[in-house]
């Protein structure tokens, strides 16, 4: 078995080569899409004895670039369309190419390969080495001992590390691969390794493998349990469309999987797992594991939460519905998951402004998928302020050239967030980087155990989100970004009954210095329509005259931090809770962009404390007049409420865009 270098990252991106025999992935790929029409292969090999049965080289899928990840809006989204056109060939390529490689296999020793036809990484882009499973064909050479896989990759990594000392070096590993990745890590504690594990192999002891091992001994050469069957079984769900374009091309599989080299790979695959394992102590690398939760070959799931609690560095993302091939399944973007999970880095520490990707036309349309429920139910209206002062229906008032700094009152349980920031993305083309609670970054520990799982905030992160702190927003006014921010923060979210469109901000400036240094402008808005859809029955002063939950509520807080602590007034008390809510019949939500509040050329103006303080509140005040205006002008919608607007999109058309007040 030898380890695919890049072989298989399922995503718009494109791996390419960068010295002999190392390829690296570069993450924010802007070449044309690759081809499998050249691949290269290392002459890097090392000598050690081969079994009887071997497999030469072939290649794994890669999905390829459609659009460009900078080309966001409309015409992003409509590009997605031959992208998913495109990723249906891929398993029949993989196939085809794998055929034609086998056919010319001159056996040897492991190696690496990756294609030749793409383009040059980004600068500082971090290598990802991929190590298939045992029953998959990436490059696969049958080695006796597992001693000789990790030299190959040690011996590869130690070239890169002494290279790139300041980058980290991924590596995906898979079923068996998982386990090489785990004693590789486990042997080389001083380089920055982060381990993505796909359903790694290290439960086999348990799986209902072991007992095959004993049966084969016993069973005819025709066995019913091989890969076509295997994969034949998971046609429905896990590889729907993929499988039904290239059935024809499972034959491949079983030719090179026959009886003994099937008992052969189960005994190495007992052996690497019991080798990984009696290693776990020692392995101190970033970890990711992917549990599916119908694998038919091994306890995934339970694997996967029984490393967490023993790997110090490792969070899980589950995927209840895959089976154990879970990177050759539809909808399974391996770079989307590395990006959710907060796992993309290219220096020994994740920058969450320098490290960011901008989301695909593929996952910001999956996001608009899972949340346009809300968009559906509530018909936002959009207002923008122009430069002189106009009120207009979209968003042609907010700025394209940042830095901008939106600033605005927080619904409940922040709703209005989700349309607001995909409006903005769809229409004008631009990504706001919303200021977060950190509780969305805290890693799951022995400490978190009530805070909801940390990977519930994948999608946030894949949209731009990073956790408060002076320093994340000093780094995104100085990239020219265009920030979301709530001073009321999680105080206006969790508010009590009674304090709708109360603007719960802190006695004293924090926003408006740091503004002024980049000459950032200022968008003052106002959100209204949450007690249009819902009431607040059970608020927290409710719930803390109840034993049992103010318990949990101070469990809660303990976890989650209070990052006001240093704080005076109302807007310090953010206690984390969940109010009692009873929804109503939906009604709108309506947004308001006020006009921009220059910070160009006031930097020394505004060091005085007075000054920066005279604007803060002006900024609110602003703030609460876009709210009373939207509070005022809905009473006139004729379309305020569900009703009204879906008689509307009967007759005139359910994408056409609902009327509403005069402006």
């Amino acid at each position: 078995m030898a380890v695919t270098g890049v072989s298989f990252f399922p995503t718009s991106l494109s791996p390419v080569i960068r010295r002999d025999f190392t390829p690296s992935v570069e993450m924010f790929s802007k070449s044309n899409p690759i081809s499998f029409r050249r691949l290269a292969v290392s002459t890097e090999q090392t000598q050690t004895p081969t079994p009887t049965t071997t497999a030469t080289p072939t290649p794994t899928p890669t999905r390829r670039l459609s659009e460009k990840s900078e080309e966001l809006g409309e015409a992003g989204v409509a590009a997605s369309d031959d992208e998913v056109e495109q990723n249906g060939r891929v398993l029949k390529e993989y196939f085809e190419r794998s055929k034609e490689l086998i056919s010319r296999s001159d056996g040897g020793p492991p190696r690496w390969f990756t294609p030749l036809e793409c383009g040059p990484p980004l600068k500082n882009s971090p290598l990802l080495l991929f190590l298939p499973g045992f029953l998959r064909h990436g490059a696969c050479t049958f080695l006796s001992w597992i001693e000789h896989h990790l030299q190959l990759v040690e011996k590869t990594i130690r070239s890169e590390n002494n290279h790139s000392p300041n980058r980290p070096i991924y590596l995906v590993g898979e079923s068996f691969g998982g386990c090489l990745a785990l004693a590789v890590a486990a042997s080389n504690p001083d380089i920055d390794l982060v381990l993505i594990l796909a359903n790694p192999a290290t439960s086999i002891s348990r799986s209902q493998l072991q007992p095959l091992m004993t049966l084969l001994e016993f069973i005819p050469d025709q066995l019913p349990f091989n890969p076509p069957n295997m994969l034949s079984l998971m046609t429905v769900g896990e590889l729907s469309q993929d499988l039904d374009a290239i059935s024809s091309y499972l034959s491949v599989l079983a030719d090179i999987l026959p009886r003994e080299t099937l008992r052969w790979k189960l005994q190495m695959l007992k052996s690497g797992s019991a080798f990984s394992n009696s290693r776990l102590h020692a392995v101190k690398a970033q970890t990711l594991i992917l549990s599916s939760g119908r694998d038919q070959l091994l306890l995934s799931q339970e694997e996967g939460e029984r490393l967490c609690h023993v790997l110090p560095k490792c969070e899980i993302r589950k995927f209840n519905n895959s089976g154990h091939f879970l990177l050759l399944e539809d909808g399974i973007d391996l770079v989307t998951i590395i990006k959710g999970a907060g796992f993309y880095r290219r220096g020994k520490y994740l920058d969450y402004v320098s490290d960011y990707m901008l989301p695909t036309p593929t996952e910001f349309k999956k996001v608009a998928e899972d949340n346009k429920w809300i968009g559906a139910f509530t018909s936002p209206v959009m207002l923008s302020t122009l430069e002189d002062g106009k009120i207009v229906r979209g968003l042609a008032g907010i700025p394209s050239e940042g830095p901008v700094l939106l600033v605005g009152y927080h619904m409940l349980l922040g709703i209005e967030l989700a349309p607001l920031v995909a409006n903005i993305f769809r229409e004008r083309n631009i990504l706001v980087r919303g200021i977060a609670h950190p509780m969305m970054f805290v890693k799951k520990d022995n400490t978190r155990e009530m805070l909801p799982d940390v990977s519930q905030f994948d999608t946030h992160r894949i949209m731009g989100a990073v956790p408060v702190s002076a320093s994340n927003l000093f780094k995104l006014l100085s990239s020219k970004s265009h920030v979301l921010l709530y001073p009321g923060g999680m105080r206006e979210a969790l508010h009590r009954k009674g304090e709708e469109y109360k603007l719960l901000w802190p006695e004293q400036s924090e926003f408006v210095r740091m503004a002024a240094r980049f000459g950032a402008k200022i968008i003052p808005f106002g959100a209204v329509g949450e007690d249009d859809i819902s009431e607040v029955v059970f608020d927290y002063d409710d719930l803390m005259k109840i034993p049992y939950f103010k318990n949990q509520i101070e469990k809660l807080t303990s976890e989650a931090g209070n990052i006001r602590a240093d704080t005076t007034g109302e807007v310090a008390n953010q206690d984390v809770h969940l109010p009692g809510i009873l929804p109503k019949f939906p009604g709108r939500f309506y947004y308001y962009f006020g006009k921009p509040i220059e910070t160009e050329g006031m930097k020394q103006e505004l060091k005085d404390r007075d000054k920066a303080h005279e604007l803060y509140l002006q900024v609110k005040s602003e703030v609460g007049r876009c709210i009373a205006y939207l509070k005022e002008k809905r009473e006139s919608d004729p379309y305020r409420n569900l009703l009204s607007r879906l008689i509307y999109q009967t007759t005139q058309g359910f994408t056409s865009e609902i009327p509403t007040f005069k402006l």
